[in-house]
């Protein structure tokens, strides 16, 4: 679930969510949770946070989902990240900043 609160967050950043990052999360479910999941609970997490806790959050996310992943889904996460960043062709500086906030928490790994 720490991916999918990863992307969740990179998608509110830039204070817009259109179809095409929602397409993004969506491919991200199927291809990594192929069962049926509720996502109640996460999305409640998720939307229950304040804006100035967005960082935190998501850097708490990065390392449950490092913990609990191999390099490549790692990699894949990361894949799925750039793709919800450009899904509207405009990468914000808030984009920018928490991008860079997963590559360099993952870089030396």
């Amino acid at each position: 679930m720490a991916g999918y609160h990863i992307l969740m967050i990179l998608s509110a950043v830039d204070f817009r969510f259109n179809h095409e990052e929602d397409i993004v999360i969506r491919d991200y479910l199927v291809h990594e949770f192929p069962f049926h999941i509720s996502l109640d609970k996460e999305m409640a997490i998720i939307s229950n946070l304040r804006q100035d806790e967005w960082e935190n959050h998501f850097i708490k996310s990065i390392d449950d989902f490092y913990d609990d992943s191999t390099k490549d889904e790692r990699m894949k996460l990361l894949d799925f990240a750039i793709q919800l960043c450009k899904a509207d062709n405009v990468i914000t500086k808030e984009e920018n900043h928490f991008l860079n906030l997963l590559f360099e928490s993952w870089e030396p790994q």
